[in-house]
């Protein structure tokens, strides 16, 4: 098994299913996790240095924050109604409480942050859906909190590819410090399958130099991450496929560079 997948886990008895820090995926910035709970579970978490979105993957929930709360909030029983999500934001220094009215499954997406911007919730209404690409590799965005959003450090972004089609595609890269061309961004994929019995997608992660050229099998509810290269997804024609994308880097701004092998697709 490559060491760019992770699977879930045991739940634990706080509900954690899943766990990546900087330290087991051997980067500097992004920190990800999965929890699934059954109504009337609490998960509370003091974010300390780290800037967070917590984002409703299904289901309903009351959060809060320091001197915030949101009662009832979530709508999507399940992210295949391709309805945005909703997601609360909470700086560094803070803390957040979620407690599940419902069957529920949040992600908690992390990266270093410097208190510059106060806690809000991130409603559906607020969340720009676009179309990208076309034939077969159009697929819908759902940007959470893209880089014209306020943050510190990270980006938040849902991804729809239908069955049968190819997404994060041409194939692109970010993992360079050659700004204005090209800005370096650390990113994890939080894979979902419809349907999830058998079903499964392919991401392959390569570098110009094939020195890193893995192609991966990716299950319903696995992570890959992306340190450096190229990074195309594909959807297998009977299942379609959502993502959950988080990126983080020391500059917040999405510069990239296309595979010129394949730029020309862009024409």
């Amino acid at each position: 098994m490559t060491n760019l997948l992770v699977t879930q886990k045991t739940k634990t008895d706080e509900g954690k299913v899943l766990e990546i820090t900087p330290e087991s995926a051997g980067w500097k910035y992004v920190g990800f996790e999965v929890y699934k709970l059954t109504p009337g579970q609490i998960v509370e978490k003091e974010t300390k240095d780290q800037e967070t979105v917590v984002v409703l993957i299904s289901g309903r929930a009351n959060a809060a924050t320091k001197d915030k709360s949101w009662d009832n909030i979530g709508k999507r029983m399940s992210v295949f109604e391709k309805t945005p999500a909703y997601s609360v934001y909470v700086p560094n220094d803070d803390h957040f409480k979620v407690e599940a009215l419902t069957d529920l499954e949040i992600a908690v997406c992390k990266a270093p942050g410097k208190g510059t911007y106060e806690a809000r919730l991130i409603a559906p209404e607020d969340v720009e859906v676009a179309t990208r690409g076309s034939g077969s590799i159009e697929r819908q965005i759902q940007n959470i909190l893209p880089e014209d959003k306020p943050a510190d450090s990270l980006f938040v972004i849902e991804v729809f590819t239908p069955a049968g089609n190819w997404s994060s595609y041409p194939p692109h890269k970010h993992d360079e410090e050659n700004l204005p061309q090209e800005g370096y961004l650390e990113e994890t994929y939080y894979h979902k399958i419809n349907p999830e019995d058998g079903g499964f997608a392919l991401q392959r992660v390569y570098t110009d130099d094939k020195s890193l050229n893995e192609t991966i099998v990716v299950n319903d509810g696995e992570v890959v991450i992306v340190p450096k290269g190229y990074h195309p997804v594909s959807a297998p024609p009977g299942y379609e496929l959502y993502y959950l994308n988080v990126m983080a880097g020391p500059v917040r701004t999405w510069k990239f560079t296309n595979d010129k092998d394949h730029e020309w697709l862009m024409k």
